[in-house]
């Protein structure tokens, strides 16, 4: 029998308070959920710091929450964006970053805001152009977290539009009344939360083109179990670029460089490449981990230069795909998709996979493949995850022991064939 302050009995006696204990009681309820919250934000930004690859497998810190709490790919989105804006981070080469969103990060701790306030703040102070001094942009934030203690996200949003138009007087540059005259401009720019991004100017030709060649890229995934693409549209855009790039960088009929298919250098001392250890350097970009490099000679022209101790070039090899476009029709019609469990992603977001690393001198062969969409194959490089191919040929993964003890191999069943 329950004692009179167990949990239970609290649960099961609040219809004998008065009005005023019970609307006292949701608000403290609320206050604790929210600091609550903050905390596990702050496990989560030190699990990001320390590297969300090395101490789970995942790719991203959203991908992490993803599959550890079994929430939507937008919610888990959300909370990412939260933990990467109100923490400091850590770069490549141990450099720290501060938080966009310091201020924000205290009244969160505190529970005095939660998850919807929050994100209309760092919407906002991600738009604050790079230019405006540090000292206003703080003094913004503090106008915006004052008055998100007592207003919800519609209003915080409001005022976010007056800073920026404060901050930013001049806005976005006038529409050019004679599209067809306008300067096609591409400019590559690193935002103030540290994300990258493309910022273009377009003739409608071009345009026209590329909506043309994104749109059947960009179209919502089909219902599963009557559960609908949670994509917003912009998100369907941007993987749709992200495909759109890969294919461009892997066909052998578009134009390349010096006569070639466009191709990746990467740059990595002869011990890291061996040993697993230390970073690669990927032309145009800067420093990446050795894994990273590894993922990205799965399914792509990569010719490797390996240097020496003294970072002379000992040998610069002959680019090659690893995998043949023949391979990569009977991999479609034997995985139908992405292979890995429960996943939808269809065979153009996928790349072929060696389960028998390429580095352990795995072969390029079908029984040795398997097809992976990005995210699962960056988790399958990164983690403890297995991927083998059972009797029947058909490829099945056996999770990490911490999230299943009984060792028991999953299947994909949502590219069955009928």
């Amino acid at each position: 029998m329950a004692s009179e302050n167990s949990p239970q009995a609290v649960r099961s006696e609040w219809w004998r308070a008065d009005t005023a204990t019970l609307h006292a009681r949701k608000q403290e309820i609320e206050v604790l959920k929210r600091q609550l919250d903050a905390e596990q934000n702050a496990i989560l930004a030190e699990i990001n710091n320390r590297g969300v690859r090395g101490c789970s497998g995942h790719s991203t810190l959203a991908a992490l929450i993803f599959e550890d709490f079994h929430v939507t790919d937008k919610e888990a989105g959300l909370r990412a964006d939260r933990v990467l804006a109100l923490h400091p981070g850590v770069v490549v080469g141990g450099e720290v970053v501060p938080p966009l969103a310091p201020l924000t990060a205290e009244a969160a701790a505190e529970g005095a805001i939660g998850g919807a306030q929050i994100d209309a703040i760092i919407r906002t102070l991600a738009r604050i152009p790079s230019t405006v001094p540090e000292e206003d942009v703080r003094s913004g934030e503090k106008i915006l977290v004052d008055l998100a203690r007592h207003a919800g996200p519609r209003q915080i949003a409001r005022a976010g539009r007056r800073l920026l138009d404060k901050l930013d007087p001049d806005g976005k540059e006038p529409r050019s009344e004679d599209p067809k005259d306008v300067r096609p401009e591409l400019r590559f720019v690193k935002h103030r939360d540290g994300t990258l991004g493309l910022k273009a100017t377009l003739d409608l030709e071009t345009y026209a083109r590329l909506k043309a060649d994104l749109d059947p890229l960009a179209k919502p995934h089909k219902a599963i179990d009557g559960v609908r693409d949670s994509r917003s549209q912009d998100e369907r855009y941007g993987d749709a670029f992200t495909d759109y790039v890969r294919l461009k960088t892997t066909s052998r009929n578009l134009p390349g460089q010096a006569g070639e298919a466009t191709h990746i250098l990467v740059t990595m001392s002869y011990e890291d490449l061996i040993n697993d250890l230390g970073e690669a350097r990927l032309d145009l970009v800067g420093p990446i981990s050795a894994t990273d490099a590894r993922i990205l000679a799965c399914d792509a022209r990569v010719r490797p230069g390996v240097l020496g101790t003294a970072g002379e070039p000992l040998d610069i090899g002959r680019s090659k795909r690893t995998v043949s476009l023949a391979q990569k029709y009977a991999l479609t019609i034997r995985d139908g998709g992405c292979a890995f469990p429960g996943c939808d992603m269809p065979v153009p977001r996928c790349t072929g996979h060696h389960i028998v690393f390429w580095r352990h001198h795995g072969e390029t062969k079908i029984d040795n493949l398997v097809l992976l969409c990005t995210k699962h194959h960056r988790l399958i490089h990164h983690s403890e995850w297995k991927v083998a191919i059972a009797q029947d040929g058909l490829p099945e993964f056996t999770p990490p022991s911490y999230l299943d003890p009984s060792g028991q191999p999953r299947r994909n069943t949502m590219h069955l064939r009928s």
